[in-house]
């Protein structure tokens, strides 16, 4: 069997590409894919995190719409994560692949709290971990979640599945012009604010020496072409010294 660039990854989905067609809620179907996927890559020897945004939901601040407190707004959406971690857990378990879910916040009957031990047992065990409940903490993002995971447990890569095909100088629908980069150094998303993941997110993985991948996920199969070490979407990482 062909052998994984990477042993282990932390895989970032959006909740709205768990939504499908619809936009609202979880098409099962597609989900099946994104999970059969991740089960073929842990066939492959790569031990996978996971985590999942919750806008199918419920987009905490955005839905609150200035309605809400944000506190409480951004409560609601750390449960819609969990909403969609435990329906990834049920599809990965109908697959035969073991899943387990920990929780940023104490829900004992839903799923362990979140441990860095208790993730890695899992992980080494050929469990895929699948992270809820966002940081536990209000005003942070499920990508902000996803870097300070793969911290946690030492991922070797984010994999960051997005509707768009990699990282990009600008819009690309609406430039034309737009150039989609192969490779991007941190510094250069930062400096240049390109819409990879938020800034305390980026900020979190470069402090912490974390490539990430961004790929298209309208393809799963993409999920393991990539661990497998394909040129597929745009990485970034720490600028090469010379």
């Amino acid at each position: 069997m062909e052998q994984a660039k990477y042993q282990r990854v932390l895989l970032k989905i959006s909740g709205e590409a768990l939504a499908g067609q619809a936009g609202r809620g979880i098409d099962f179907s597609f989900a099946r894919q994104v999970c059969q996927v991740v089960k073929d890559c842990v066939s492959c020897g790569v031990q996978v995190g996971l985590v999942v945004g919750g806008g199918n939901f419920w987009r905490g601040v955005k839905d609150g719409g200035g309605n809400m407190e944000r506190t409480r707004a951004d409560q609601m959406g750390m449960l819609a994560t969990v909403i969609n971690s435990l329906g990834l857990q049920d599809v990965l378990e109908q697959l035969g692949q073991p899943a387990r879910v920990l929780t940023s916040i104490p829900m004992g009957s839903v799923g362990e709290i979140c441990s860095r031990a208790v993730a890695d047992r899992y992980l080494r065990e050929g469990t895929v971990v699948i992270f809820a409940g966002g940081t536990g903490n209000p005003y942070f993002s499920t990508d902000t979640a996803a870097v300070l995971r793969a911290a946690e447990i030492q991922a070797d890569i984010i994999l960051l599945a997005k509707n768009i095909d990699g990282v990009y100088s600008a819009d690309p629908k609406k430039d034309p012009g737009a150039v989609k980069y192969d490779a991007i150094s941190y510094d250069k998303v930062l400096a240049e604010h390109l819409q990879v993941m938020d800034l305390t997110a980026t900020s979190l993985a470069l402090d912490n020496h974390i490539p990430v991948m961004i790929f298209a996920l309208a393809d799963p199969k993409n999920i393991l072409r990539v661990v497998m070490g394909e040129k597929i979407g745009t990485i970034v990482e720490e600028e090469k010294k010379s």
